[in-house]
């Protein structure tokens, strides 16, 4: 193997990375051509010189990623309604390297918590606890000491530690799904109740581009109510299917073959707490083959 194709090998590990801080694959995909290219600017004798290349290119694509992070603050407070991370499909096709590993650091619900964190939290918490670099390695990207990396960490997990409720196996998981597919396309409002948490959220995500709710649903009979009533007014040519998104299952509407709505689903002892509505059509360029 030559060392470009090396360097080139390390590309879905950096995607990976890029798309777990980033919360977007488009933005993810950007931070890595980032990376990419600042290694090709340099000389030959400076590539020569850098002992391991997969390291240099996380350590630059972490900085990209933490400055994008920066910059994506400001950019979201102008967002319409609710920004939520881009959902990635069970069935990614194309090269393998631009596909990302669907574990449980890329669950709809562990990248909302994410989303909650400072971008130095979520940089030092995913390098060190997802990706297991030293806090040597993660003060490096981020600018501080290993100290103040493991206390960033640490707060960091604690935010997810007390986000998780008791787990639902994936099998069970996928029939509560299944169930309220079923129960909305009835639109029995009392299968509906029985299936969410009474303290459930439905959080959606239009972007100003798509018809959608623009402040959360909260309360599993307010959630139910507005479903059937989403039912009601379904297009004659919609169908609701079951896919998985993140890694979870979950549902996609589609419109003549077009994905537009993509349904993320937190379980928690046997009860749907969480929708996650992602209708923006910019992320999910992806569900339409």
């Amino acid at each position: 193997m030559t060392t470009r194709d090396a360097v080139m090998g390390e590309r879905r590990a950096l995607l990976n990375l890029a798309y777990r801080l980033l919360g977007s694959l488009a933005e993810a995909e950007d931070a890595v051509q980032e990376a990419y290219a600042r290694w090709f600017a340099l000389t030959p004798a400076r590539r020569d010189e850098i002992a391991s290349p997969g390291a240099w290119l996380t350590t630059v694509t972490g900085r990209v990623c933490l400055n994008v992070l920066g910059s994506a603050r400001a950019r979201r407070e102008s967002y319409v309604g609710d920004w939520l991370p881009e959902p990635v499909p069970g069935d990614q096709g194309g090269d393998p390297a631009d596909r990302v590993t669907l574990d449980e650091s890329v669950s709809m619900a562990f990248l909302v918590v994410l989303e909650a964190m400072t971008p130095a939290e979520r940089v030092a918490f995913v390098l060190h606890d997802v990706f297991c670099h030293s806090f040597a390695e993660v003060a490096e990207i981020v600018g501080r000491t290993p100290a103040a990396c493991r206390q960033l960490a640490s707060s960091a997990r604690r935010r997810v530690r007390e986000s998780r409720g008791r787990v639902t196996p994936a099998a069970r998981q996928a029939g509560i799904v299944r169930d309220f597919r079923r129960a909305w396309e009835a639109q029995d409002i009392a299968a509906l109740i029985g299936l969410l948490d009474p303290a459930a959220t439905a959080t959606a995500d239009g972007g100003g581009l798509a018809l959608t709710f623009l402040r959360p649903l909260e309360g599993g009979e307010r959630i139910a109510t507005a479903w059937v009533e989403l039912a009601r007014r379904r297009p004659p040519g919609m169908t609701v299917l079951e896919r998985t998104v993140n890694g979870r299952p979950g549902l996609v509407a589609q419109e003549d073959g077009v994905t537009v709505t993509v349904f993320a689903f937190d379980v928690v002892a046997d009860r749907i707490r969480r929708i996650w509505v992602v209708r923006n059509p910019e992320k999910l360029r992806r569900w339409t083959s």
